[in-house]
């Protein structure tokens, strides 16, 4: 896993630095501090992943992912921001985002969400995911009746927990069957929705109005 940290505090990318270094895995091959350096090292690197600051001098980090995604497609990007504002949140999702966390997560959870991005997920920070749902509840994001696309019960359940930023493994557990069951599913979505990755698909799912019955039981 080879990672692009994009951040404008020195410090704190050392902090991230030290934090990834206990994962043999995980490799860090450029640090950017500002968004215009993140595309043009992106574009130069060519990443697995990229940890995105938001607010950041020259190019914002919205925009940066904008320009990545334009250029180097495959790279997965992952906002780590202290931004908890709504508009943040959605610009960098619209932009092209694959997940959001805030700065206040612990070094084996920063870890833990690396790992998940590389695997497909989509990492999203608790409080960032009940404000994506609290939007989709209100009906600001997305409108399109679920039955316009060809998506079997238990997929659409799979989906609406995915959204909710559960793992493929707690959304085995929730749903009472194997993780493989839960892949399996997921690719069935994506193959359907013709989707290259699970993060498209909650993004699709958020936009199209996919996701309209949210179930508020804990995990």
């Amino acid at each position: 896993m080879r990672v692009l940290l994009a951040d404008d505090h020195t410090m704190f990318r050392k902090g991230v630095q030290a934090a990834l270094s206990g994962a043999p895995e995980i490799t860090i091959v450029a640090e950017a501090a500002d968004g215009q350096e993140a595309v043009e090292l992106a574009v130069r690197h060519r990443p697995d992943l990229v940890l995105m600051d938001i607010n950041m001098p020259v190019m914002n980090g919205v925009a940066a992912t904008r320009w990545i995604k334009q250029r180097v497609p495959e790279t997965r990007i992952v906002m780590l921001t202290v931004s908890d504002t709504d508009r943040d949140l959605f610009e960098a999702i619209k932009a092209g985002a694959d997940g959001y966390l805030l700065k206040n997560l612990g070094p084996e959870e920063l870890v833990a969400a690396v790992r998940a991005a590389a695997a497909g997920e989509a990492p999203i920070s608790p409080l960032m995911a009940a404000k994506m749902l609290k939007e989709f509840r209100e009906g600001r994001v997305g409108t399109a009746p679920a039955e316009a696309h060809p998506l079997t019960p238990r997929e659409l359940e799979v989906l609406q927990l995915a959204s909710q930023g559960l793992t493929y493994k707690e959304i085995a557990a929730r749903l009472y069957v194997a993780e493989s069951t839960v892949k399996n599913h997921m690719r069935h979505i994506m193959e359907k929705l013709h989707l290259r990755n699970r993060s498209e698909a909650i993004r699709f799912a958020f936009r199209e109005g996919l996701v309209s019955e949210v179930d508020d039981r804990n995990p």
